[in-house]
């Protein structure tokens, strides 16, 4: 699970090309699905029409880069007409009002949480009166442009923390402190906890199928300055998983510098 300020800014990598192709700018919302269902690109040179990455597409997001297959994997989304219906929806989740189906006030929405895996949003931070707490997504009835309607019972579903959001969505958070009630603290925590997501070990897979049998184009370190890997390096599945364990910085390294045999 992710905030959505922990994609927002991140590079983008292409593991086919060892390139970054630009940083996550917005995410397009699909208030239909309650599903993130593209990513934008903000490049470096002049676009004349807005650049996304399918969520679909997205091989990994990790705690440096947003890494996708090839650089064909971003599109025009004017080329796209549902995206280009969601885009002019203009549905945003930050600094909206939840309100309830009653017109009762719940809180402002100040950050959501999103599945890394599918793109699904799973619960929205919210402000109140007297604190701050999480509400699962299963209670929003309407993502709209200005306002996300929640059921008139949302109040009885609030979470004090992120922790008890994750453990809601059957995973498993270790060495958090259960008295801890401030949200923008429990934030820290979701990064701390990815080892124990079943979704990493998806996204290990799916780095092994892409980087095996590709060579390495200058010498890989670890983060103590330990050689991994000489240029010229065919990675086998062992030397993936290796460059996995070094550390995220590590294998974002090599996926930014390989080429195929």
């Amino acid at each position: 699970m992710k905030a959505s300020a922990q994609i927002i800014g991140l590079p983008i990598i292409s593991i086919a090309d060892g390139m970054q192709i630009g940083t996550v700018k917005s995410f397009v919302i699909n208030p239909d699905k309650g599903s993130i269902d593209f990513l934008t690109v903000e490049q470096e040179d002049v676009q004349l029409s807005l650049k996304a990455i399918p969520f679909k597409k997205i091989v990994g997001i990790g705690e440096f880069a947003v890494t996708v297959a090839s650089v064909h994997d971003v599109i025009d989304l004017s080329e796209i007409p549902i995206a280009n219906q969601l885009v002019n929806k203009q549905i945003r989740i930050k600094n909206t009002k939840a309100v309830t189906r009653k017109g009762q006030l719940l809180g402002e929405v100040h950050e959501f949480f999103i599945e890394e895996e599918t793109g699904d949003i799973i619960g929205i931070a919210l402000r109140l009166e007297n604190g701050e707490a999480v509400l699962p997504s299963s209670r929003v009835l309407t993502y709209g442009k200005d306002i996300l309607i929640v059921d008139d019972d949302a109040h009885a579903a609030l979470f004090s923390d992120v922790a008890m959001l994750i453990r809601e969505n059957g995973k498993q958070v270790d060495n958090v402190e259960p008295e801890r009630s401030d949200i923008s603290q429990w934030m820290e925590a979701i990064s701390e906890t990815a080892e124990n997501v079943e979704a990493l070990e998806s996204l290990r897979e799916k780095q092994i199928a892409l980087l095996a049998g590709k060579r390495v184009m200058k010498d890989i370190y670890d983060l103590n300055g330990q050689l991994l890997f000489p240029a010229g390096t065919t990675l086998d599945e062992e030397a993936v998983r290796k460059a996995q364990e070094a550390g995220p910085s590590v294998i974002v390294d090599v996926s930014m510098n390989v080429e195929a045999e």
